[in-house]
Parts: C-alpha cells; structure tokens; sequence
C-alpha cells in the first residue's frame, strides 16, 4: 500500500509517517518509480508507534522499545536492557513530576502571599 492508504488506514497523517520513517520506525521498500510501499504489518507498526508515544516515550525511546514489541496493545517482551530503559524513562517522569510539584507549590504560595496583602484590613 502507498503512504496515503496507510495514513487512511492509521489516522496517522502523512508527514507524520515520513517522520517515523527518518526516525527508523518503518522501513517501506520504493517502487521502481520510488514511491513508498508498505506492507499490512506497516498498520500494526504504525498503532504500536501511536500508543507508544501516547505513553510518553520519544522516537529515540520507541526506536530501542520497537523490535521487544508484540500484538497491537503492544506487549513488551523481555529485550536485553528493555527494562532498564523503561526504568530509567519512568525515573525521569517521577523527576519531572516532583519538579513540577514543587514548583505548583511555590506559585501557590506566591498567589496567597499576594491575596493577603492586597486584601483589605479590618478597620478598628
């Protein structure tokens, strides 16, 4: 199938699929007039890639995670170092989660500091 019945097929837009193909996500062979052609499993490969990245993994990441993946949920088999990896990917989530926090924290603190000093005082 060409690149346009794979985007109807995904829901996937073109341009996207041309990224995962530079990024060594899908490898279409070309046609003699050089168009890109894929295969059925490119359906399969496209909606592992998507639920990947819906769970926070950069291409980089997929790109490593891809060949451990099995079934359309997708399953990871247990690649060497897979899970150290994913590991080390949640590690940095937990980071930037507490980073985060920290910071709602401090910006809550700065907006009641602000309200009480601009709210009126009791006369006596």
């Amino acid at each position: 199938m060409l690149i346009g019945e794979l985007s109807r097929r995904t829901g996937v837009r073109t341009h996207q699929l041309r990224y995962y193909e530079a990024q060594g996500l899908l490898d279409p062979d070309r046609s003699a007039g050089g168009y890109r052609e894929y295969t059925d499993d490119a359906v399969l490969t496209v909606d592992r890639i998507t639920k990947l990245l819906g769970a926070g993994l950069s291409t980089e990441e997929i790109a490593y995670v891809l060949p451990c993946t099995t079934g359309p949920t997708p399953t990871l088999a247990p690649c060497p170092e897979l899970l150290e990896g994913l590991r080390a990917r949640l590690h940095a989530l937990d980071d930037r989660l507490a980073s985060l926090a920290r910071s709602r924290e401090a910006l809550a603190d700065y907006i009641a500091a602000t309200e009480r000093s601009t709210a009126p005082t009791p006369s006596r």
